[in-house]
């Protein structure tokens, strides 16, 4: 489970409105006054933010959403409130202390608060998080042939545990976790040439790289680009890996 904490105070009167590229996954996201899931996203989305306030979110692993989110086809490109007062007064608590360790805190119950929640988890739960992880962590994986030859499992089995436990088949997991890296890039470096983000992400060249911007995200690399660089930072994000489902 990876955790993500932003907090945020914005001037009164203004709106930063925050473009977000998520990954194919299911959130968790606790704040002051209510808990949210956010199902696995096909498309650009933006939250925009206001006054003072913070967020604690929960990156699910695939084994965790039946029982957290229930069908994740039901949540792509959506959100749902979920009814959990107890998860909502332990984590503020955490986050009002204002002591040193407040974050880590507020991360470990929450991580806990889903363990015992999503309880032991079966054969093709662990499977689905293997499937998952061999799409983040392998940029070499590009097609559905090679992410069953990973897990030495039929190509109808990689797609079944993919729709049941993320939401999104395997080729939109690749296609976004290619996205997503190449925004970070984008983001990280603005100086680097499109034609080489296109090359170290798996794209034909960059004309292939600024189709797939489009067609999923609505604008170009290049005006992406320039929008990461004139925008204000609005929120402080403070990330917290942890082992567990």
């Amino acid at each position: 489970m990876h955790f993500w904490v932003p907090e945020w105070s914005i001037e009164p009167g203004r709106v930063s409105r925050q473009q977000l590229i998520g990954y194919p996954a299911v959130n968790l996201v606790v704040m002051a006054d209510e808990v949210v899931v956010s199902g696995p996203t096909t498309r650009r989305s933006h939250r925009d933010l206001s006054g003072d306030g913070w967020g604690v979110g929960a990156l699910l692993r695939p084994a965790a959403v039946p029982a957290i989110a229930g069908d994740p086809l039901v949540l792509r490109d959506t959100e749902s409130p979920l009814d959990a007062p107890e998860l909502v007064e332990a984590v503020t608590e955490a986050m009002d202390a204002r002591d040193p360790h407040r974050i880590t805190r507020a991360c470990r119950m929450l991580g806990a608060w889903i363990v015992e929640r999503a309880g032991e988890p079966s054969p093709d739960a662990l499977l689905a998080n293997e499937l998952a992880r061999v799409i983040d962590g392998d940029p070499t994986v590009l097609q559905l042939a090679d992410i069953a030859a990973r897990l030495k499992v039929s190509q109808r089995t990689v797609t079944r545990l993919a729709r049941r436990f993320v939401g999104v088949t395997p080729a939109a997991m690749i296609r976004r976790r290619r996205l997503q890296e190449a925004a970070e890039q984008l983001r990280a470096d603005p100086s680097i040439a499109l034609a080489e983000v296109a090359a170290r992400h798996g794209y034909a060249d960059q004309s292939h790289l600024s189709r797939d911007f489009r067609s999923v995200l609505g604008f170009t690399p290049t005006g992406y680009r320039a929008d990461a660089a004139a925008a204000p930072p609005a929120a402080s994000v403070q990330r917290r890996p942890f082992g567990g489902l």
